[in-house]
């Protein structure tokens, strides 16, 4: 019951507030604690490919000890001093822990720009939230990376953080940060990344394969409440949701391609590469800015409907 309670408290917050500039994220600490410890492991592992490997790995192990032993020590500490002031700062971080307000805000800047047929300005707003080249980008291009980055954070920022905090609390939902923000900063397969990474990469790809395909399993259902069209999201979650480098990344976007009737990635550049890929969807009509906006309400359907059928479940367990 607690834990529910905390999520849903964490829930309610993160759509109220979002992410304030000036409030301090946790993420931040994690992202600098991997930063300072990577350039000690590259240091130690020289060029050498398995040396690289085995660095990458031992301080993914490192960042996680950190990342859950810090909250978890705190907590102990807190419910026996002051078991109220714990239970203030679990429902504080479940909600900093969650994304979905912040991604809806930087992703409606986007909507913005473009409504005011301001490419330059929707480039330069779509840049905060894609990892992909956006200088050269057309309006149709920055339109479908929103519509991406939404569906797929949809999961990774809003439903895979909820499950596991659902399962264990702030203390999981750190674990699943950790392991996800050591694959956002080290998991490229580039020539920097490519064997320091592997590690970080692989295990976000195990710690995301279930929520991913819970995720887009709901995200079917919420299309169908919400009015869109959740059958065609089904078929085209069934025919592409292996259409990415990813084992995970497709699953989100190939429902919300489906639903909205649009067609979402194909080639991309990132850091002035061209990588190649295969569509998502079909085009059955032109992708327009207003997708960006059905795009977060599917986002939000889905997280109710994971606190709906997952927080009923942890009541009963």
């Amino acid at each position: 019951m607690k834990i529910v309670i905390i999520c849903m408290i964490g829930v309610i917050l993160d759509w109220i507030f979002g992410d304030p500039v000036w409030l301090y994220h946790p993420v931040r600490i994690i992202g600098n604690c991997i930063a300072l410890l990577e350039k000690g492991f590259r240091r130690y592992a020289g060029e050498n490919k398995k040396g690289l490997i085995c660095a990458g790995g031992v301080m993914w192990i490192l960042v996680v000890l950190l990342a859950v032993g810090a909250p978890w020590g705190i907590l102990r500490v807190l419910e026996e001093v002051c078991p109220t002031a714990a239970f203030v700062l679990e429902c504080f971080w479940c909600y900093q822990l969650l994304a979905a307000r912040s991604l809806g805000t930087e992703s409606r800047k986007v909507y913005v720009r473009l409504t005011e047929h301001d490419l330059a300005g929707a480039r330069k707003a779509v840049s905060m939230i894609v990892g992909r080249d956006t200088a050269e980008l057309t309006e149709e291009g920055v339109t479908k990376a929103a519509v991406e980055t939404v569906a797929e954070n949809t999961s990774d920022g809003v439903i895979a953080p909820l499950l596991y905090m659902l399962i264990g609390g702030p203390v999981f939902g750190f674990l699943y940060k950790a392991i996800n923000t050591m694959d956002s900063m080290v998991g490229y397969k580039n020539e920097k990344y490519l064997y320091f990474g592997r590690v970080a990469a692989k295990m976000d790809d195990a710690a995301n394969y279930i929520p991913a395909r819970i995720s887009a399993w709901l995200m079917i259902v919420s299309a169908g409440v919400l009015g869109m069209d959740g059958r065609n999201a089904y078929r085209i979650y069934r025919r592409d949701r292996k259409k990415h480098a990813s084992p995970n990344a497709a699953q989100t976007e190939a429902v919300c391609a489906g639903a909205l009737h649009v067609q979402l990635a194909g080639n991309a550049y990132y850091f002035g590469k061209l990588y190649e890929k295969e569509f998502i969807g079909d085009p059955i009509r032109e992708i327009c800015p207003e997708d960006i906006l059905r795009a977060n309400k599917l986002m939000v359907g889905t997280e109710v409907l994971t606190l709906i059928i997952f927080g009923g479940l942890r009541l009963f367990l």
